[in-house]
């Protein structure tokens, strides 16, 4: 067996240096390291199957230090995922084998990695995920590990810390981290910037932990072994070598990425007797690891029927909405419209959340200890605790970014629908995951209240004002600043359809007027940006409005009109749909002789697409400052009244009025 698990790492190792040579770029030092750990775990443990690599009880393998990324691609054709022909064309355009595994991509990937820590933490989320469905679903639909492979890397990045704590606390004895410790980083030694006790620290997480030799099968077989009869999740300290087998970089930091010298990789197959072309693996090697597919298939068969004898389930994997929920949006819809609501959004998104977090058992929600405030817990709730996963709400504790990152383990994992809370000002601790939500096209909201110096008193460090530019510039994140109740019910609506896109909700501290839309089915914030009250003249000035500013725009509009000016208002809650609308539509609300104004607390970053570069923007040109909300917008001049005299200043130099 020990002779199989050589060869078998071999065709790792061969493959992935044939390919970086290829490509001329790569990370080939880790692949090399790493090989044995891998191919005892696919070989004895893993339960995984390339013909249906959606299985939903299958093991989850992450590949956090996706830099490595041919050590899985070797493994994916190996085992039968994808071609030979996609490791040849390696980091090449349109292949399946890019630099950094990418989820939706490759069959085989779980999760898209290459952002240090990332995978680490997400692996903690899919473990939650898994704890959660296995106690409300039973053990025989629901019972599978989560193993996440790391580097020095991914542990020195500040996001492992908040993710093995939270992993710790809930004791997630199925979460399985095979560490890379290799000593070596890009720059050299470790040494060079980190002297941690890496067992003692997460000993103090509250993790089991094994320290082994990386390249003794045995050791790995049992450590593996002990992780899975462990009451806490386990971190496998795997001592290894670096760039193993390549006698001129082994053990060095110039074997962590690029190609070898060509004399190297010859003399490395001279060291290992392999006499074999490039990309060429022997059948019977090849067969050896054809096998362990038959091994990991064996818990697949019947797994469907049993699965599709649980239409709740099924359900919640596929996806769907329950039949309910339609019904109970109607019925807030009509509510919203008849009271009128003067509430702040945060309110209003808890109002709808209560209501669909009782008839929805996949949303699970949770917040950086802000429960409160964002109004993302709800009375009817059970927190999910280390002693009782059959809840829906989890407290993350102050560590946005691993919740975030969490979140997409969850959503990525399946049959969870994530949601959870921090102010919009502590996004930028989250930021690195929404991006990879993203690039994920992962189902996971995002709910940001506090959002502008509307929050008032704690002043300037907690008050947004870059950050719905930046939000929005991420591509496929569907960023929402509704202006009331309705809207912000809408808003959830579309959320809960967009299955290929995260959703960010902004919302405000303070209460919100109704913007006195009367009900009516049609859901107007699918259009991204609408009429919300229409000139009854000829068109003179259109004002651009979000959120909290829809009334300012509403009320300059009301002062304009007694003065004869016709004024259009445009309600803007989601600026990446309403670009995504047909040319016609947009050209409706752009392409008119109107004078073009915005209002938002927030910076003017953007907004020009919109209103022209000669359009008024009334906003945040600085940081806010400390003191209450009312007296900040007057401070600020964010108000009608200089809303107005702006558009005035500007209709008399263009002698329209």
């Amino acid at each position: 067996m020990i002779n199989d698990y050589f060869n078998m790492a071999k065709a790792i190792r061969f493959l992935s240096i044939d390919s970086v040579q290829k490509a001329a770029s790569g990370h080939p030092g880790m692949p090399l390291g790493m090989a044995d750990v891998a191919t005892v775990l696919f070989s004895e443990f893993l339960r995984h199957n390339p013909d249906d690599p959606n299985w939903f009880n299958r093991d989850r393998f992450i590949l956090s230090n996706g830099h490595g990324s041919m050590l899985l691609y070797s493994i994916l054709y190996l085992t039968g995922y994808i071609g030979i022909d996609e490791i040849k064309n390696f980091r090449q355009l349109d292949s399946k084998t890019p630099g950094h595994p990418e989820h939706g991509l490759t069959p085989g990937v779980e999760v898209t990695t290459g952002p240090l820590g990332q995978g680490f933490a997400c692996s903690v989320g899919m473990a939650i995920a898994e704890a959660v469905l296995r106690e409300r679903f039973g053990s025989n639909l629901v019972n599978h590990h989560t193993y996440v492979m790391l580097g020095d890397g991914c542990l020195m990045e500040g996001v492992s810390s908040e993710a093995a704590s939270f992993a710790g606390h809930l004791k997630l004895n199925k979460l399985i981290a095979l560490f890379d410790d290799n000593n070596i980083s890009i720059d050299g030694s470790v040494d060079l910037a980190l002297s941690d006790d890496i067992i003692a620290r997460f000993l103090s997480y509250g993790w089991n932990v094994e320290s082994i030799d990386g390249h003794n099968y045995a050791q790995i077989s049992s450590a593996i072994k002990n992780a899975h009869n462990s009451n806490k999740p386990y971190l496998i300290c795997c001592k290894t070598t670096i760039g193993k087998f390549a006698a001129e970089y082994a053990g060095k930091s110039s074997a962590h990425s690029g190609p070898f010298k060509e004399s190297a990789v010859l003399k490395m197959r001279q060291d290992l007797n392999w006499q074999h072309e490039s990309f060429v693996i022997p059948q019977d090697i090849l067969d050896m690891w054809r096998k362990t597919v038959e091994r990991a298939r064996s818990s697949y068969t019947g797994y469907n029927k049993k699965l599709n004898s649980n239409a709740e389930l099924k359900r919640i994997i596929d996806g769907s909405k329950s039949s309910a929920v339609k019904e109970i949006l109607e019925g807030l819809t009509k509510q919203i419209s008849d009271s009128k609501p003067s509430e702040a959004t945060r309110r209003s998104f808890g109002r709808v959340m209560e209501e669909l977090t009782k008839i929805m058992p996949e949303l699970i929600g949770g917040s950086a200890d802000l429960s409160d405030s964002n109004c993302t817990k709800y009375p009817h709730m059970q927190v999910i605790s280390r002693n009782n996963f059959n809840g829906s709400y989890i407290h993350f504790g102050v560590r946005e970014h691993a919740m975030a990152a969490c979140m997409n383990g969850m959503a990525l994992h399946g049959g969870i629908l994530p949601y959870g809370g921090t102010f919009l000002v502590f996004s930028d601790y989250c930021r690195p995951a929404i991006r990879l939500s993203a690039l994920m096209k992962q189902q996971v909201i995002y709910v940001m209240t506090h959002d502008s110096i509307g929050l008032g008193e704690d002043g300037p460090t907690h008050q947004p004002v870059e950050h719905l530019a930046s939000l929005r510039a991420i591509p496929n994140l569907l960023v929402f600043r509704p202006a009331d109740a309705l809207e912000t019910l809408e808003c959830l609506d579309i959320a809960l359809s967009s299955k290929d896109s995260p959703s960010l909700f902004v919302l405000s501290r303070q209460n919100l007027s109704y913007t006195g839309r009367p009900y009516q089915k049609e859901n107007l914030c699918e259009l991204g940006g609408y009429i919300l009250s229409e000139c009854k003249d000829s068109l003179d000035v259109t004002i651009f409005a979000t959120g909290s500013e829809v009334e300012i725009a509403i009320e300059a509009k009301d002062k304009l009109q007694q003065k004869g000016i016709g004024v259009r208002v445009v309600s803007m809650p989601c600026w990446q749909l309403f670009d995504q609308q047909n040319n016609k539509y947009k050209s409706e609300i752009l392409n008119n002789d109107s004078i073009k104004a915005a209002v938002e607390a927030g910076s003017s970053l953007g907004w020009h697409k919109y209103i022209g570069q000669d359009g008024i923007f009334i906003g945040m040109e600085s940081f806010g400052c400390s003191a209450p909300y009312k007296k900040l917008y007057e401070h600020f001049n964010i108000n009608a009244d200089n809303l107005v005299k702006k558009i005035l200043d500007k209709l008399r130099n263009s002698f329209i009025f």
